[in-house]
């Protein structure tokens, strides 16, 4: 019989193996971006990566070459349906070429001319390496926009619901975070709301001016093309138009190009996107302002813990990531600012490995903001007691200019009503600061005969609806007769869903 002894060391032994065995099978430790194992959405992700990527080259392959083919070039039916119905991109076979090629885009040819032989003569003719990359890139681009676009108006739609919703709720207004005169919720969420709908608007706007880079060669006088059509102009044009709308851009293509399209188009994209980085943060700071007072809330998890040590924190993580991926993401406006300076005569190469970066995360890192801003306009929380409490505490000093009218109105004098309001006002005010007590302003005026025509009318004279102006209107007008329309013609689903996983 096996001692005890024995047994534990035989224990101990297996584990050893087990743990030696789990990290010889584990993979090498790698660096993955935040953004991909925690922020930006599935879609976002995949419209990014690589394989996504070299698919579309394959398209604009093929796209080139039967455009090619119709213009007059020898490329057979059969190579055209070998581009075709080539087997999907071989991620490790293209690895492989460009371990020895150094060189992206011609590792990928010779990877699908071994995949596609019969149309390997063919693949690429008469393109240069940017015809596939600044190419795909913008169909990246506006693919990315069309994954934003429906969160931003889904989270427009939610803010707009909340505002009519909250548009009579009266609330202290402040100006240099300090009390001034009363708004409504529901009117501070249409700040918040109109900021982002000039970012939707803006949005569409850049959408629709994308432009593809085109058919245009290795300096962008289309020379190599001219040499394959025996000098047809024509012919040239007709590439650059055929591939053109091939690719789904109509007649949107630049006109002019170097090696590269300008590179101002992807400062004109990020610059919208860190657009909505900054309406995002403003909103999300204000919340966070508004959590500190107990006001407002963003949703909180029944299981959520706010803080590893003071198990009674409600900290709102949640703004504070908006915050946090906004200001990333207005850093990034420098890099295609800079790119499309500095730029050499028809191209140089310092933009590449910026533009991988830069321009990817900026949607990236847009389209993790938008999911969190639906998910926080979807489940914020007004604490409407705590909100009059707040207006009740401020709302007497807010109502003496109307309480003193009205005295004078009803036969006072006006200089010595309003020296009265002035000493009750001052000692309100020391009882509130330095003693920690309510603000008991009314009472005193109550209690001052000087007010008595008016004392059964004090507490209509500071009924908070008499002091918010037209903030319900505005309202109104703003999301009904204003975002319920964009709304509408947009077919936006009310039902969408932020995508915070954590």
């Amino acid at each position: 019989m096996e001692s005890p002894a024995s047994a534990a060391a035989a224990a101990a032994a297996a584990a050893a193996a087990a743990v030696a065995a789990s990290t010889a099978e584990a993979p090498p430790p790698n660096y993955v971006s935040p953004l991909s194992t925690r922020y930006a959405s599935a879609g976002m992700r995949a419209n990014f990566a690589d394989l996504t990527r070299f698919r579309l080259w394959r398209k604009l392959w093929l796209a080139l070459a039967t455009a090619e083919a119709e213009l007059g070039l020898e490329i057979s039916p059969a190579q055209l349906a070998a581009l075709r119905d080539a087997a999907d991109v071989d991620m490790a076979l293209a690895a492989s070429y460009e371990r020895k090629l150094r060189h992206d885009v011609m590792a990928h040819v010779h990877a699908l001319g071994d995949q596609a032989p019969e149309a390997r003569p063919i693949i690429h003719l008469g393109a240069t390496s940017c015809f596939v990359t600044d190419n795909s890139e913008v169909l990246q681009m506006r693919a990315a926009l069309d994954l934003l676009l429906p969160t931003l108006w889904a989270a427009v739609s939610r803010l707009a619901d909340f505002a009519m919703e909250h548009k009579d709720v009266a609330t202290l207004a402040y100006t240099h975070f300090q009390p001034a005169q009363p708004t409504t919720v529901g009117k501070r969420a249409c700040m918040w709301l109109q900021d982002l709908v000039e970012d939707g608007l803006r949005l569409e706007e850049v959408r629709a001016g994308l432009r593809l880079r085109g058919v245009k060669g290795t300096t962008g006088t289309q020379a190599s093309f001219l040499a394959l059509f025996d000098g047809d102009h024509a012919k040239v044009a007709a590439l650059d138009a055929k591939v053109t709308e091939a690719m789904g851009f109509g007649t949107s293509v630049w006109r002019v190009t170097g090696q590269t399209y300008t590179r101002k188009q992807d400062f004109t994209v990020v610059a919208a996107l860190a657009g909505v980085g900054q309406s995002a943060a403003k909103m999300a700071n204000d919340i966070r302002l508004l959590a500190h007072m107990k006001e407002v809330e963003e949703p909180f998890g029944k299981e959520q813990i706010g803080s590893s040590a003071m198990a009674y924190k409600r900290n709102p993580m949640r703004c504070e990531r908006i915050n946090a991926l906004s200001r990333f993401l207005q850093s990034l406006l420098m890099n295609p600012a800079e790119t499309a300076s500095t730029q050499w005569l028809e191209r140089s190469l310092d933009d590449s490995a910026n533009r991988r970066l830069a321009v990817t995360e900026a949607f990236l890192t847009t389209d993790a903001i938008l999911q969190l801003v639906l998910n926080v306009s979807s489940g914020l929380v007004v604490h409407k007691k705590v909100v009059a409490k707040h207006l009740a505490e401020e709302l007497p000093f807010m109502a003496t200019e109307t309480i003193l009218m009205a005295a004078v109105r009803a036969g006072g004098d006006r200089q010595t009503l309003h020296e009265n309001i002035r000493q009750h006002s001052m000692a309100a005010g020391a009882r509130i600061k330095e003693e920690g007590l309510g603000n008991d302003l009314l009472d005193r005026i109550g209690a001052d005969p000087a007010f008595a025509p008016i004392h059964d009318r004090l507490a209509e004279l500071c009924d908070p609806q008499q002091f918010v102006g037209r903030a319900p209107q505005q309202v109104d007008e703003f999301v009904g007769g204003y975002v319920r329309g964009l709304l509408a013609d947009r077919n936006v689903d009310g039902s969408a869903e932020g995508d915070v996983r954590i």
